[in-house]
């Protein structure tokens, strides 16, 4: 046997990543395609400009990353469509400039494999693609962080006439109206508001509200 058949056979040379963006502002896009287009082993398989469209692109192009926004104006948002795509075997990196709580962990629930802001250095975005090719998961720096600090911050525990209390208020009904609804005295319903925004470390109705809906508290 000679030394020739030790040598493995070669590997095929994998082929660029191909990329469907989808984002509903054209200059964006273009910007985009401009800088994908500027990275030899990225190709942009097509672009899309609603979450719907996106979604019938990716089922026809079959690309291997999906380069998903958020906010996506009317109709199917950028949540709904990862959930769709992600759902067939498709990779989707979401881009986008929203970082709150709410933001990263509807994305990452419907199946992101990454979540990047829009303010990230081009070569963190195309890494962040290639890593999603490969089904590994990217952060930007602040999203990790915020993810880090919700992971170590316990969740807090609201009472079952705090929860009632609170579901009140987000359907923005005043004190009055809410001790009605509960067959309550308005005094109960201050006392149990100031326990809620001590809890959850508001000062205001609508903030208690917006903490309410980040940490998934509203049933």
């Amino acid at each position: 046997m000679t030394s020739a058949d030790h040598v493995p056979a070669a590997v095929p040379a994998r082929g660029p990543v191909r990329v469907l963006l989808c984002d509903d502002h054209a200059v964006v896009r273009a910007g985009l395609l401009a800088l994908l287009g500027s990275a030899p082993d990225i190709e942009v398989a097509g672009e899309a400009g609603t979450g719907e469209e996106a979604v019938a692109l990716a089922a026809k192009l079959t690309p291997d990353v999906v380069l998903m926004d958020l906010q996506l104006g009317a109709g199917m948002d950028g949540v709904e469509a990862t959930r769709q795509i992600s759902g067939t075997g498709v990779r989707v990196l979401v881009l986008t400039t929203y970082d709150t709580d709410a933001d990263i962990t509807r994305a990452i629930e419907a199946g992101a494999t990454g979540y990047l802001l829009k303010a990230e250095r081009p070569d963190e975005l195309f890494a962040a693609i290639h890593a999603a090719a490969q089904g590994r998961t990217t952060l930007s720096a602040p999203v990790a962080s915020r993810v880090m600090a919700r992971m170590r911050s316990p969740q807090p525990t609201l009472t079952d006439r705090e929860q009632d209390i609170l579901g009140q208020l987000a359907q923005g009904l005043g004190n009055r109206d809410i001790a009605r609804a509960l067959f309550i005295s308005e005094a109960t319903v201050k006392t149990h508001l100031g326990r809620i925004y001590d809890k959850l470390g508001v000062d205001t109705r609508a903030g208690a509200v917006a903490v309410a809906k980040e940490r998934r508290l509203l049933t």
